[in-house]
């Protein structure tokens, strides 16, 4: 193939690296919350919690890389976990590829090993794989452990550790096995999608053919790089102190170190690495890529483009005062996003019903005031061209009292019902909301009465009968 190739997490280590592989082969497309001004491919905006911005970016795409998590907070206050906000955006680039008729995802997620309790980042990994397929576009989805290159946040959490630590205690979960890829193998396995799209959707386990435990890695891993380091075993199995003292010494936000760690406690090993043997890529030894990734850390740094720091996030500036809330209910047999959204007014009137009305329109606007008072709190607009799909309703907030007069240029306020994981799950979110009230008291009553509402809300549709029954 020849065509554009979209990008979306394009200026993360490992989007950036192959944008710089595709460069004079392939037409390349940066997707980025806020690109940067860097030249060698056309870089469009695109906040993929924005299903209107992930439609336009993706126009004339004819394939895509999927290289996105959003463990990190993107907004000034976040309700929700991160694998509830990886839904909505995989969510949202798997419906506006296939309305840009892109041919093929390619998906670089995580190892899923064989043990029916996953860790919350790799059981979300997996429902991104599910939700990317879940359109109609083929998805080649690689599953990868850790990827050894300058910027990786596994390897430079753990890299960190034997740098700054002259003595690691190793808790009894260091003894499971991990199977390592170098960064180059990565992109050259991607690159080989790309170029040999599959007829369908596909998983393939990848890694270098070095297996070894987490003590061992970091031990081999002090070796190269010249610190002597002690390591001893310590009776611990749970990762909740190691996280809390991980996250110290490598300067990272828990929000990424505790869904990491936790993984750690899972052994990730390829179950086979077909794709590998059929791309010709047998896989560089560990200790080739550990001196490699080193090398190429300290080629970046001269031209001052080296590995961005772990908590680095240079779009929390746009969205200071913003506030984005997800939250995940199952929904009854048979029911849809638009059924839902209608019973969202009424439920709330009959909550509230002694401070609160919930006004809806025949163009199914609702306006929820005070009793007794012709005073609009929050003022919903139905947005029927961005509703056609029962699968997934939107109301734009555009008035109120509880609404600050002044938004984003980029984004409209909006309250969105949405199916995923097979329609089996409703996620209710609030994207680009800034309230009126001043930040300590929004924080202290709206916010926490909002999400005690959400999770009363859940409990009320659990409640209510499937349909003919």
């Amino acid at each position: 193939m020849t065509g554009a190739v979209a990008i979306a997490g394009a200026t993360g280590f490992v989007g950036r690296a192959l944008a710089a592989a595709l460069a004079g082969r392939r037409p390349v497309i940066g997707l980025a919350r806020n690109p940067p001004d860097a030249a060698g491919m056309e870089w469009r905006r695109c906040d993929l919690f924005s299903l209107l911005q992930c439609e336009a970016a993706l126009r004339g795409a004819e394939q895509a890389v999927y290289l996105v998590h959003s463990m990190l907070p993107s907004a000034h206050l976040t309700q929700g976990s991160f694998p509830d906000f990886d839904l909505i955006c995989a969510d949202n680039f798997a419906r506006a590829c296939a309305q840009a008729g892109v041919r093929q995802i390619v998906y670089l997620g995580g190892l899923i090993p064989d043990e029916p309790a996953l860790s919350a980042h790799l059981r979300s990994r997996l429902e991104v794989e599910q939700t990317l397929a879940s359109r109609g576009v083929p998805v080649t989805a690689l599953r990868a452990s850790i990827i050894i290159g300058p910027g990786s946040s596994s390897y430079g959490m753990l890299r960190c550790l034997v740098e700054r630590v002259p003595v690691i205690p190793c808790p009894s979960w260091a003894g499971n096995l991990t199977q390592p890829i170098a960064l180059d193998d990565a992109l050259a396995l991607l690159t080989y999608c790309l170029e040999h799209p599959a007829a369908r959707s596909r998983s393939c386990d990848i890694g270098a053919a070095d297996v070894m435990t987490y003590r061992q890695l970091l031990k081999r891993t002090a070796a190269l790089l010249g610190f002597q380091r002690r390591f001893f075993s310590v009776p611990v199995s749970g990762t909740f102190w190691c996280r809390s003292w991980l996250g110290l010494v490598s300067g990272a936000p828990q929000a990424l170190v505790a869904p990491l760690v936790e993984s750690i406690r899972h052994s990730m090993v390829c179950r086979d690495r077909r794709l590998q043997e059929e791309a010709g890529v047998p896989g560089i030894p560990f200790d080739v890529a550990v001196r490699a990734a080193a090398a190429r850390g300290q080629a970046l740094a001269r031209q001052g483009r080296g590995p961005r720091p772990l908590h680095h996030a240079p779009w929390r500036e746009l969205y200071r005062y913003d506030v984005r809330s997800v939250q995940r209910v199952l929904l009854p047999p048979g029911r849809t996003a638009r059924w839902a959204a209608e019973q969202y007014g009424a439920f709330l009137g009959r909550r509230f019903r002694w401070v609160l009305r919930a006004d809806v329109d025949a163009a199914r606007n609702v306006r929820f005031r005070l009793v007794g008072s012709r005073l609009c709190l929050v003022e919903l607009t139905f947005a029927r061209d961005r509703s056609q799909s029962e699968s997934r309703q939107v109301f734009y907030i555009t008035g109120g009292a509880l609404v600050h007069p002044l938004q984003r240029s980029t984004a409209k306020p909006r309250l969105e019902f949405r199916q995923v994981l097979g329609g089996r799950v409703l996620l209710i979110a609030i994207h680009d909301y800034r309230p009126a009230l001043p930040w300590p008291l929004y924080s202290l009553t709206q916010a926490r009465i909002h999400l005690r509402a959400m999770r009363a809300f859940g409990r009320y549709l659990a409640g209510l009968q499937p349909p003919g029954e």
